[in-house]
This record gives C-alpha cells, structure tokens and sequence, in this order.
C-alpha cells in the first residue's frame, strides 16, 4: 500500500489481428487515508480500435484496500489485503459494461529475500444481465525478483474463468514475462517506477494475444 499516481496502457491484438490500445486501463490515484485503509479512483480509460469499432471512453471504477496482516523483513515479510471494486456504466459506443459491476478480492504476499511472490484472487460480478455478461473469476500470481536495487525482472501467471454469458465454462491463461525498475528518487517524497511486459496466451481460447503492457507510477 502505498500513494501514488498510477497511468498504464495496454495494447492488446484480437483473435481477428486487430490492434486495440488502452489508455489508462482503469488505474488512477492511489490514496491512504487511514492506517490499514487505501481508496483507488480510477478515470474513465480511453479505448481506440484497431478495427471499425467506435473509439471513446470507457467506465470509471473505484477500488477499496484494506490491509488485514503485514510484517515488515524482521518479522516474516509478508501481507494479506483484502478487495472490494466497483466500476458504473460510463463507457462510451460500448467501450465499457452495459451494469456496474462489483469485484470483491483478496491478495497475499511473501518476501524471501530478493526474491517475491504475489497472488490475488478475485471475482467480477455484474448488477444485472448476467446472461449477457456473464461473471469472470480471475487469479493472478507474479513472481519476482530483486536485481542491483532497483531492477525487478518477473514472470506473471494471469488466469481467468467465465461463468454464465456467451464464454460460460471457458477458460483464458496468460503468461507475461516483464520487468519493472524503481523505485527511482525524483524529489523530496516524488518517486518514479517504470514496468512492462508481454502477455502471451497459453490456453486454446484467448480473446486476445501478444499483448503488451507499460505501468508508469510516480509514488508520493
């Protein structure tokens, strides 16, 4: 947990080889407002098609942390976060969901040295028209590890599992090696990390493929 100001974009191909771009992806600032407490308000993104889609924006999303265990290096360097998200129906041409939708989860950590593992596991519920949406579990693990300070090289392991709606029963797996540098010093508390990564499909059934991901983050 910690403040700061996050801005990621993603590219991601389609099955038909379209290129689609993501601006934003649904990060944004990055509060603490009390001890244990931390409030994500996240901008609408801006989504552009590589095909004849209609470009525009998508839904604005909020995301509530609350840090229920933590130990620092001296005692078991490890922490245990629970999730509750929700995003409302602002996206533009259908670049966002038709309901809001609620996304409770819960993350776990542990350090061992220079090295780091971290999962979360969480579900995507929409408020109505399930049939339609259908509601996605999704279990994300990463794997990392400390070179020369400020050098992360990692691997993530992204899965997810649809229920209900037009992908019921099907399964999607990512793999995405990346690499994150910081945290950099800028100024007084003002930091800089700089990540990326390349998501490579590993199931049969993909929505997309070869996409790629770059988070800058200026902590504060």
């Amino acid at each position: 947990m910690e403040e700061e100001f996050r801005y990621d974009i993603g590219w991601q191909q389609s099955s038909s080889g379209a290129l689609n771009e993501n601006y934003g992806f649904s990060k944004g600032l990055e509060l603490i407002p009390a001890q244990r407490v931390e409030i994500i308000v996240s901008p609408p993104p801006y989504i552009a098609h590589g095909s004849t889609e209609q470009d525009g924006f998508g839904d604005v999303s909020f995301l509530l942390k609350y840090r229920l265990l933590a130990g620092n290096e001296e005692h078991g360097n490890y922490i245990l976060t629970a999730f509750l998200g929700a995003s409302t129906p602002t996206g533009q041409y259908k670049n966002g969901t038709q309901d809001a939708t609620i996304t409770p989860a819960v993350a776990a950590g542990k350090g061992f040295g220079n090295f780091d593992v971290q999962s979360t596991f969480g579900a995507t519920l929409p408020t109505g028209d399930t049939d339609i949406i259908g509601r996605t579990l999704a279990w994300n693990t990463a794997f990392q590890y400390r070179v020369d300070r400020i050098f992360w090289p990692e691997v993530e392991v992204n899965s997810s599992f649809f229920i209900d709606g037009p992908n019921d029963g099907k399964k999607q797996t990512f793999i995405t090696p990346g690499l994150v540098v910081g945290r950099i010093h800028l100024w007084h508390r003002l930091g800089l990390s700089i990540g990326g990564g390349f998501q490579i499909a590993t199931t049969e059934y993909h929505k997309n493929n070869h996409n790629g991901i770059l988070s800058v983050r200026f902590p504060f």
